[in-house]
């Protein structure tokens, strides 16, 4: 196990340069804002723009510009300055973190209160009026797009614009150690929001692997031994049927934790994903860079530690 996790980890540091690589060809190659052109205001010249070039190291050939990037990365795990804001990277990745973890532990506490149940249910009582009820509600949660649900929840319940006056609306995010009260109270709404189509891909999901997994022989052993339905579902069937849930809840965690771009944008949340998506309006490069580089961090570790809860939740499982 541990030779294993030396090695992944490994690969982590090469995921991690390829995706670098992969970002900054994006950006230079493929059409887009000139950093230097946006920060010379309306009527500029072409002197103004070449200094302003000049000072954001833009003048370099590319191949310079990325190593000077990742040799910072590397020796001091420095993300650069934002052309924009001039502050570090890192620091404003940092500032934003907690309420990106906010967010993101919020949201998957919802869905998996909700989600996990409603796929047991559906399995157990397969093909009745209840199955076929959340089954179909969860396709419906599962079609919405999360920014246009976001939109509809605000018109209808956010306080300040909303028909029916029970949550806080856009632009109302505190920090936990200001006001948990009112922490929870800006986050709740977002949080249903992220949790819908997450908790029915997860109910249909267990529900499908759940019934494939009640048909298996020892599951009929088990039965046969006069053991409980309780007990054969929670100890025997759930442990089978739970592993890809597993393989799929750490990478949309990872995924979330590198920020909720749509949900942030939508309820304004000065996370991580909002970090981004003014990066890229910004034609912000470091920004770009540093929060696809720590997005690109928390999908591998959490696909990582997904691996290593195999061998514990499947005997069959095991590494060298």
């Amino acid at each position: 196990m541990g030779r294993y996790i030396i090695r992944r980890l490994l690969w982590v540091i090469v995921l991690l340069i390829i995706v670098s690589i992969v970002t900054f060809l994006i950006f230079y190659l493929l059409p887009s804002a000139d950093p230097a052109a946006l920060r010379a205001g309306r009527s500029p010249n072409q002197q103004l723009i070449a200094a302003i070039r000049h000072s954001l190291g833009l003048d370099k050939p590319l191949y310079v510009q990325y190593w000077r990037y990742m040799k910072g990365v590397i020796l001091h795990f420095d993300f650069g300055y934002s052309y924009e804001y001039s502050q570090p990277v890192r620091a404003m990745i940092v500032q934003r973190l907690p309420a990106t973890i906010s967010l993101t532990v919020g949201a998957v506490i919802i869905w998996l209160a909700t989600g996990l149940p409603t796929g047991i249910i559906s399995a157990i009582r397969s093909r009745t009026l209840l199955d076929r009820t959340t089954m179909g509600g969860s396709l419906l949660a599962i079609s919405a797009p999360v920014y246009w649900l976001g939109l509809v929840a605000l018109y209808l319940f956010a306080n300040d614009i909303g028909k029916v006056h029970i949550f806080d609306g856009a632009n109302t995010y505190t920090g936990l150690t200001s006001n948990p009260g009112r922490w929870f109270g800006s986050l709740l709404l977002p949080w249903l929001v992220l949790a819908a189509s997450f908790s029915a891909f997860y109910a249909r999901l267990l529900r499908s692997n759940l019934i494939d997994t009640m048909s298996e022989d020892y599951i009929r052993t088990a039965r046969a031994k006069g053991l409980p339905e309780r007990r054969v579902i929670g100890r025997h069937a759930m442990r089978s049927a739970i592993t890809p849930i597993v393989t799929v809840l750490g990478l949309d965690i990872g995924t979330l934790m590198g920020g909720a771009i749509l949900v942030e944008t939508v309820f304004n949340i000065p996370g991580v994903g909002r970090l981004a998506y003014d990066g890229i309006q910004n034609a912000d490069l470091p920004i770009i860079q540093g929060t696809v580089l720590f997005g690109a961090f928390f999908i591998v570790i959490a696909n990582l530690i997904v691996d290593i809860a195999y061998a514990y939740l499947d005997p069959r499982v095991r590494y060298s």
